[in-house]
């Protein structure tokens, strides 16, 4: 440190004459006497500074430092990486207790859970469920229709948008459409939960919330028409009859000159297109035409 302050005031001539004749018997002097006179060669730009002893230390030590720094940036990028692919890995691979099962448009399928509970899920919908976690917590989720036989046990829960629906062994359909939530529950108990309201349900009891509209009937069915290729309704918007028309068949409906919010009651078959849409139009004095495939044009008066 001291030979630094020597050098510091030799650079500015401010040593003493004793301090002279300490700085002349460094080992560095020579160096450092030449290193002056070659300096005088070099002619700086007319905007440069030279900078003093101590400038030009501490400049050094933050140009040290930034090249420590720039040493960490590879590492930091390589780190983030590792990290992003054990995200990828976890997410991936360590989550496949998760199953999904859904059908397409104009398919059904019956599924059996690990608990040898069988769904039947009619046209485009989707369940998933835990099957690892499946005996101490029999839960899945829903999206669309599907007609439940659940196997004694404990508790069971559909879990849809619109509300939850537990049970501990019985039959039962559920319906979570856009607007139209409905449990029909055939054997058994069933306990509905949507919003606010909750109700407990017996064998021939229907719980159905359909555009914001709460109610309860009877039926004395033992299962879904769906599952035997029928679909039926009671007093349903015909905008309502039509959507499931177009999952059963795989079409595209327009509508012209009608008013979709009137009430439908009765049904259609799931194996032929045009008495389908007979069953459905002639009872309400509409017309329909199909104009291409998946394409069906349904007009008539708006009375």
């Amino acid at each position: 440190m001291i030979e630094d302050k020597l050098l510091n005031k030799w650079l500015n001539d401010e040593l003493t004459d004793a301090e002279k004749e300490a700085f002349s018997k460094r080992d560095d002097f020579a160096l450092n006497q030449k290193i002056i006179e070659d300096s005088k060669y070099f002619k700086a730009s007319e905007f440069s500074k030279v900078d003093d002893f101590e400038t030009f230390k501490a400049k050094y030590k933050v140009r040290s430092s930034v090249k420590r720094l720039n040493w960490l940036k590879p590492a930091l990028r390589i780190a983030s990486v590792l990290v992003i692919g054990l995200a990828i890995y976890f997410t991936m691979f360590m989550n496949d207790s998760m199953v999904e099962q859904h059908t397409q448009f104009a398919e059904k399928t019956t599924i059996k859970l690990p608990d040898l509970s069988s769904v039947t899920l009619n046209a485009y919908s989707e369940i998933t469920y835990d099957k690892d976690s499946w005996y101490d917590n029999r839960q899945l989720n829903l999206k669309g229709e599907a007609y439940f036989k659940v196997a004694k046990g404990k508790m069971f829960d559909v879990i849809t948008d619109n509300g939850v629906v537990t049970v501990v062994g019985t039959e039962f359909n559920v319906k979570a459409r856009s607007d139209y939530f409905e449990v029909i529950c055939y054997e058994g108990i069933v306990k509905v939960t949507s919003d606010t309201i909750t109700r407990q349900l017996l064998a021939g009891d229907t719980f159905r919330i359909l555009n914001n509209e709460f109610s309860q009937d009877k039926t004395e069915a033992i299962q879904p028409d769906w599952v035997e290729n029928r679909s039926s309704f009671k007093a349903v918007p015909l905008k309502d009859v039509v959507s499931e028309l177009e999952r059963q068949f795989n079409v595209q409906v327009t509508f012209k000159d009608t008013k979709t919010t009137r009430l439908f009651s009765g049904g259609f078959t799931h194996n032929n297109l045009e008495k389908a849409l007979s069953a459905i139009t002639q009872p309400m004095g509409l017309t329909y035409k199909i104009s291409s495939h998946n394409q069906v044009l349904i007009y008539g008066n708006t009375d």
